[in-house]
């Protein structure tokens, strides 16, 4: 699977999806890949505003626990509802349906942010 230009990606394997004043994020399918079957998303962080780089919540494998970072400064407005039920929609559609928050960005610090291109080149 190949990530999308359209979005930007973070060194930790995030990525996000700047539409506006609103982002969506999820993790990338490098990351999904390498922690095997998703089968849990916790992210009890929604009204909070958080900086880029701050813990928003973790994501539950078969064989890991692994924490999830904001990749942009913001509100969390929202969590996918679609992954309390269907958790593995993060490794069918890891850019798609599989989406994690739901952010009203407050600041975007576009130098930590990596292109596709670039992202490519740091996973190898």
């Amino acid at each position: 699977m190949k990530d999308p230009a359209n979005l930007k990606y973070t060194k930790d394997h995030e990525w996000v999806r700047i539409e506006g004043e609103t982002a969506y994020v999820g993790i990338t399918n490098f990351a999904q890949s390498e922690l095997g079957e998703i089968v849990f998303v916790e992210v009890e962080t929604v009204g909070e505003t958080l900086n880029a780089g701050d813990v928003f919540g973790s994501v539950e494998a078969v064989k890991t626990v692994s924490d999830l970072l904001m990749p942009v400064s913001g509100e969390i407005l929202e969590v996918n509802p679609k992954l309390e039920d269907k958790p593995e929609l993060v490794n069918d559609d890891p850019y798609g349906e599989g989406w994690m928050i739901k952010v009203a960005v407050t600041d975007v610090n576009e130098e930590e942010l990596l292109t596709a291109e670039e992202y490519q080149k740091q996973i190898g």
